[in-house]
C-alpha cells in the first residue's frame, strides 16, 4: 500500500507544482466511484470547500483515503479552484467458497476469516488473503494436520467484484509416536505420563483424540507435571526444555521433556501475618498443612482460598491472602507464611434484577440469603445463586458484584436471569418396559402468573393403569418459606398387567400437605390424605388375594397421615458429584380407618468426587410396613417390590420378592437395596455436559417378615453399565446389567430404560 501511495503522489506531482503557493478550494468532486458513495469519501477527506490547501496537505489527503482500504489508487487534480479526487476502487468480494475441508466446517472457517477482515461484501486486499492462508494453516496445525496444503484462486467478476475459492488438501493427522521424559529419578515415567492428557494412543483415542498433538494441551500437561512434583515436596523442580519434532513425512511426532527434579522439602513452620481479622486461632483449622509433611502447593493454595472465603463471609469481599514460602536449602525445609490483607469491609448497596420479565421480583428476592445494606458474604451469595437455580424457573442465573463508583467499601449485586417457559402443555404417546404403551396429557404451570406457585392438570393412561390429577402448591405460603399444597387424584390399576398378583384397585385421593424449612439443606413435610379404595380380585386370583378380600372386604375409606424429613446437600440436582441426598418417610392410616397399617422407609445416596470428572456414589434404601389393629396384614397394593431401574437392575420390574400360590409376584412388607456406582463423563466431547456413564453393582431383596426377617439366600446381585442422557424429552437412562444369585422364579431383563431418572 505504501508503494501505491508513492505512485499516487508521483502522478500528482506535476499537478501539484502549481499548488506550492496554495489555493482556496471552492468545490470538491470525486471521480471513479462504482460501489462506494461520494458521501463516504467526503467523510474521510481531511479538507472541505473553503479550505486552503498546498502541497503539504495533498499528501495527507492521499494517505487518509488509502487508509480506508477501499481504494487501490488515488490521484488529485486541480481544475480552476475545484479539487478533483480520482479514485480506483478495490474489487468487492462476491463469494468465498471452500473445497476439501472435512475437519473444519465452512461456516466456521468463514466466521474466522470475517474476524480478520475477509468476508463477502468487503473490499478485497490480496495482502489480507495471504495472512488468512497463514491463519488457516495455523488452525489445521492445531488439529495435527501438518501436511495441509492450501490453494487460493481469485476470479474477477463483472461490476468490479471477485470470487475467492480456497481449495484445501488436509492430509493425514500427525499422531504422537513417543513422549519421553528425561531426568526423572524418583517417579517412573509411566506414572508421570498417566497424568498427561496427551498420549501415544489407545483403544479410546479414536474418540478422545489424545494422540493428536496440540500445543495448548502440551502446555497444560507441562503444568500438570510441574504440579505433580510441587504437590509432593519438590519445590525446586524445573522443566529445562521441551522439544517437539515431526518426521519428514509429517505423520509422526516425538515429544521430549527434560526436567530437573531437585530434592524433597518438608514444611518447617506455618505462620499467619498481616492484618488478622478476629481471633487468629480461628483460621488455623482452615489451613490443612502439618509440620514435617512434604511441601504441597495444592494444599497451600486451597488453604489460602479457605482463609479468603472466611474473610469474604465476614464482609471483606476484596481480601487477599498470599502464601510466601521461605526455602531453607540446608535443612531442605520450607516455612509457609500466609499474609492476610483484608482490605475494607464491603457492604451491599443494592441488588439489581434483570431478565425476569414474567417472574415477580419478590419471587427472586425471597431466595436470596444476601441482604441489601448488610455485609457482603461470598457464601451467602453462592447459596443465593444455588437457590435460584433450584427453583426451576430459570435456564441461567448469572451474578456479578461490581464496586460502586466513588465508594471503596460498597458493591452492587447484579443478577441476570434467563427465564424458562412458565407453563407447558404436553400430549404424548410413549412406551415403558413395565407399563407398555402410555398416553399422557398435562398442563403444568410451575411459575403460575410469575408468583412461583405450581398448578398442574394431568392424565395418564397405559395398559396397566389410568391416572387423573389436579394439584396446587404454594412454596411460600408464609414469608418464612412454609409451603402448602392440595391435590385431588383418581387412579385405577390392573396389577395383573404389571405381572404381579391378579387384582385391581380404584383409588380416589384428596390430600393437603405442608412443608417447613429446618435449614438450608433440611426440610420437614407433613400431610393428610383421604383415600377411597375399591379392591377387586381378577379373573384368576390366587388364594392370598381371595383370603384378603374375604377378610378385609372390597371397599375401604382411609385417612392417611404422612411425615417426611429430607436432606439435600448435593452440588447439583442433575449429575451431582458431591454431597448427599437423604429422606426419611413415614406413612400411616389413622386408627378407625378401614385399613389400619403403617410404612417406614429411609433412603441415602452420597457422592464422593475422585477427580475433576470422576466420582463414586453409594446408595442404600430400606423399607418396612405392617398392619395394626383389626387389619390382618399390609395390603398387597402397599407392598414393596424389587427389580428394575429403581432398585436392582438386570431383574424385571416388580419381579424380585415373594410370590403367591399362582406364582405371581406379590411383593413383601420389607425391602433393602444398595448400589455402588462409578460415575464418569463420556469419551467424546460433543454433548459431554448432557451425558453421564456409570459402572454399577446392585444388591437387594424383598421379604415377607412373617416368614423370615432376613435371608441371605434371597439377596439378588447384578453388575453392569448404564448411561444417562438429558434428552429433549427428559432424562433418559439406559442400562445393561448381568444378574447373578437369581433363582428359577426370577425374571431377568438385562437391557432396561427409564425416562425421568438420572444417575
Amino acid at each position: 500500500m505504501r508503494a501505491r501511495m508513492l505512485l499516487g503522489l508521483l502522478l500528482f506531482g506535476v499537478a501539484t507544482q502549481a499548488l506550492s503557493a496554495g489555493f482556496r478550494v471552492d468545490d470538491i468532486r470525486v471521480e471513479g466511484l462504482q460501489r462506494i458513495t461520494a458521501g463516504t469519501v467526503f467523510n474521510y477527506l481531511p479538507v472541505q470547500p473553503g479550505d486552503t490547501i498546498d502541497f503539504d496537505r495533498t499528501s495527507d489527503i492521499v494517505r487518509a483515503l488509502y487508509q480506508t482500504g477501499f481504494f487501490k489508487d488515488v490521484r488529485l487534480e486541480k481544475r480552476g479552484n475545484v479539487l478533483i479526487v480520482v479514485v480506483s476502487e478495490r474489487p468487492a468480494i462476491s463469494e468465498i467458497s471452500f473445497a476439501g475441508n472435512e475437519s473444519i466446517d465452512s461456516d466456521q472457517l468463514k466466521e474466522g476469516l470475517k474476524e480478520i477482515g475477509l468476508a463477502e461484501g468487503r473490499s478485497f486486499d490480496r495482502s489480507v488473503l495471504e495472512r488468512i492462508e497463514k491463519e488457516l494453516e495455523r488452525q489445521y496445525y492445531n488439529q495435527g494436520k501438518y501436511a495441509v496444503q492450501l490453494t487460493s484462486t481469485v476470479t474477477p467478476l463483472e461490476r468490479n467484484r471477485v470470487a475467492i475459492d480456497i481449495n484445501v488438501v488436509e492430509g493425514k493427522t500427525a499422531l504422537i509416536k513417543k513422549i519421553n521424559i528425561v531426568g526423572n529419578q524418583v517417579f517412573d515415567e509411566d506414572d508421570l505420563l498417566d497424568e498427561f492428557s496427551l498420549s501415544t494412543g489407545g483403544w479410546l483415542s479414536r474418540f478422545l483424540k489424545d494422540n493428536q498433538y496440540s500445543r495448548p494441551k502440551l502446555a497444560g500437561d507441562l503444568e500438570t507435571l510441574r504440579s505433580y512434583y510441587l504437590d509432593r515436596g519438590y519445590v525446586n523442580f524445573k522443566i529445562d526444555s521441551t522439544q517437539v519434532t515431526i518426521t519428514p513425512d509429517k505423520q509422526d511426532i516425538y515429544v521430549t521433556i527434560n526436567i530437573t527434579e531437585g530434592e524433597i522439602h518438608t514444611i518447617k513452620d506455618i505462620r499467619l501475618a498481616g492484618d488478622i481479622v478476629g481471633d487468629p486461632e480461628s483460621y488455623f483449622p482452615l489451613i490443612h498443612l502439618r509440620r514435617g509433611e512434604p511441601f504441597a502447593r495444592k494444599k497451600i493454595v486451597e488453604s489460602s482460598d479457605r482463609v479468603s472465603a472466611q474473610l469474604s463471609d465476614l464482609g471483606y469481599a476484596f481480601a487477599n491472602v498470599n502464601s510466601i514460602p521461605e526455602i531453607d536449602e540446608d535443612e531442605k525445609s520450607v516455612t509457609i507464611t500466609l499474609f492476610v490483607d483484608p482490605g475494607k469491609r464491603a457492604y451491599v448497596r443494592r441488588i439489581n434484577l434483570r431478565g425476569n420479565a414474567r417472574t415477580r421480583d419478590e419471587v427472586v428476592r425471597r431466595e436470596f440469603r444476601q441482604m441489601e445494606s448488610a455485609w457482603f458474604s461470598g457464601e451467602k451469595l453462592k447459596l443465593s445463586r444455588e437457590r435460584l437455580q433450584r427453583t426451576g424457573y430459570f435456564d441461567t442465573v448469572n451474578v456479578e458484584t461490581p464496586t460502586v463508583p466513588g465508594s471503596a467499601d460498597e458493591v452492587d449485586i447484579n443478577v441476570a436471569v434467563t427465564e424458562k417457559p412458565s407453563g407447558t402443555l404436553l400430549a404424548g404417546l410413549g412406551f415403558s418396559q413395565s407399563d407398555g404403551v402410555i398416553v399422557n396429557a398435562s398442563i403444568n404451570q410451575d411459575n403460575f402468573a410469575g408468583t412461583g406457585k405450581k398448578v398442574s392438570l394431568a392424565l395418564e393412561t397405559s395398559s396397566a393403569d389410568q391416572r387423573y390429577l389436579v394439584s396446587y402448591t404454594n412454596p411460600y405460603y408464609t414469608v418464612d418459606g412454609i409451603s402448602r399444597g392440595f391435590q385431588v387424584s383418581y387412579q385405577t390399576t390392573d396389577f395383573n398387567d404389571l405381572d404381579t398378583a391378579d387384582y385391581n384397585t380404584d383409588d380416589a385421593i384428596v390430600s393437603m400437605n405442608f412443608g417447613i424449612p429446618l435449614s438450608e439443606f433440611n426440610r420437614f413435610n407433613f400431610g393428610i390424605a383421604l383415600h377411597h379404595i375399591d379392591f377387586q380380585s381378577g379373573n384368576q386370583p390366587s388364594r392370598e388375594v381371595l383370603d384378603f378380600e374375604e377378610t378385609e372386604g372390597s371397599s375401604f375409606f382411609n385417612i392417611e397421615a404422612t411425615v417426611n424429613w429430607r436432606h439435600d446437600s448435593r452440588d447439583s440436582a442433575i449429575f451431582p458429584r458431591s454431597g448427599a441426598l437423604q429422606s426419611l418417610f413415614a406413612e400411616a392410616s389413622i386408627p378407625g380407618s378401614d385399613l389400619e397399617y403403617y410404612k417406614l422407609s429411609y433412603q441415602h445416596k452420597r457422592y464422593f468426587p475422585v477427580t475433576d470428572k470422576i466420582s463414586i456414589s453409594l446408595s442404600g434404601r430400606i423399607g418396612y410396613g405392617d398392619s395394626y389393629g383389626e387389619t390382618s396384614r399390609l395390603p398387597f397394593f402397599e407392598n414393596f417390590f424389587g427389580g428394575g431401574p429403581g432398585t436392582i437392575r438386570g431383574f424385571e420390574a416388580r419381579s424380585v420378592g415373594p410370590r403367591d400360590s399362582e406364582g405371581d409376584a406379590l411383593g413383601g412388607n420389607a425391602m433393602y437395596a444398595g448400589s455402588l456406582e462409578l460415575l464418569f463423563p463420556p469419551p467424546f466431547e460433543a454433548g459431554a455436559d448432557s451425558v453421564r456413564i456409570a459402572a454399577f453393582f446392585d444388591a437387594g431383596s424383598v421379604v415377607d417378615t412373617s416368614k423370615d426377617l432376613f435371608d441371605s439366600e434371597e439377596l439378588r446381585f447384578s453388575t453392569g453399565v448404564g448411561l444417562s442422557w438429558l434428552s429433549p424429552l427428559g432424562a433418559l437412562t439406559v442400562s445393561y446389567a448381568i444378574p447373578f444369585r437369581a433363582d428359577d422364579e426370577d425374571e431377568e431383563e438385562q437391557f432396561q430404560f427409564s425416562l425421568g431418572r438420572t444417575f
